[in-house]
């Protein structure tokens, strides 16, 4: 694929279909994927040389400057432990949780459209914490990477986003403690630290599920029981990116569904931009929060379940 700037307007899809668009790249012989809307372009990676920072993360070539913007370059194929080509062509330059960086890959093929039901989770075999889910296509595997959880090795500042909130008083600690949130997460890592968080803040009755649909089918099942629909979820929590469903499609469903329209949805995810943020303002989000800004979520948490707003407590 030659130099390229992606247009996010003329690719982003219809909302709510629970369709998505990646792109193919390659390390070696193994096929991998990114969702377009994380990739602001590809560029040539010859044409940009690396200046080598000192005790830099192992995954870190060094600093690449675009348009007068440094940005750390991370070498795909150490990162993944797989072996690549002696000379990579492309660097993959993305923006995730508002932090710019590139990624060194072999080749970047091309564009494909596909839907969340077409990716499965990644199967256990070992250590999947790089793998989020796979794509069967003709003749090959397309494997998605957890790139949230790369930058997150790499810049120990999201880390702490996702685990630094401001301590409340035992009166709104109590109150946390009778509301029943559902978490779709499908990172591994970022649904550990994300539930982890919700719990020490006070909010204990956390149920979480690596995709859309394993949570739209948990809440379809409390929408068949009777009595207050509050009494058994206060409010949802969703990523946008997920195998099976995505956070979109999830969100329409929760909004068409007589019996839980009316609860919260905070979609909280890497992938919050200006377009993103329209697509989820016309399904009717409750909020739209950029990871790893957990302190901003458990306030929002407050504010819709309880109406209590920051120092007003």
């Amino acid at each position: 694929m030659a130099e390229t700037n992606l247009d996010k307007k003329g690719i982003l899809l219809e909302t709510g279909t629970n369709e998505f668009e990646i792109v193919e790249f390659n390390i070696g012989s193994v096929n991998y994927g990114i969702n377009v809307a994380k990739v602001r372009e590809v560029i040539t990676a010859a044409a940009f040389p690396v200046t080598h920072m000192p005790q830099a993360h192992p995954y870190v070539d060094g600093l690449f400057t675009l348009r007068g913007r440094a940005m750390p370059l991370v070498n795909l194929a150490r990162c993944l432990n797989v072996a690549g080509d002696v000379r990579p062509k492309n660097i993959i330059v993305t923006e995730i949780n508002n932090y710019n960086i590139g990624f060194l890959v072999d080749n970047v093929s091309r564009i494909h459209r596909i839907s969340w039901r077409d990716m499965e989770p990644a199967p256990e075999v070992g250590d999947q914490s790089r793998v989020v889910g796979l794509i069967k296509m003709e003749g090959k595997i397309v494997l998605l990477i957890d790139f949230e959880t790369i930058i997150a090795e790499i810049n120990p500042e999201i880390n702490a986003k996702l685990t630094t909130f401001d301590e409340a008083s035992q009166d709104i600690k109590s109150r946390r403690r009778g509301a029943h949130i559902v978490v779709a997460e499908d990172s591994p890592l970022l649904r550990e630290l994300l539930v982890s968080t919700l719990h020490e803040s006070g909010y204990e009755y956390v149920k979480d599920f690596n995709n859309g649909k394993y949570a739209w089918e948990y809440l379809e099942k409390l929408a068949e029981k009777d009595g207050d629909i509050n009494d058994y979820v206060r409010l949802i929590v969703s990523d946008i990116e997920m195998p099976q469903m995505d956070g979109h499609r999830l969100l329409k469903l929760v909004r068409e569904n007589d019996r839980l329209h009316e609860v919260p949805l905070i979609l909280f995810s890497s992938l919050i931009n200006e377009e993103m943020r329209r697509k989820g303002e016309e399904l009717g989000a409750s909020g739209q929060i950029s990871k790893p800004e957990i302190n901003q979520l458990i306030e929002l948490l407050d504010e819709l379940i309880f109406g209590i707003k920051k120092g007003a407590e």
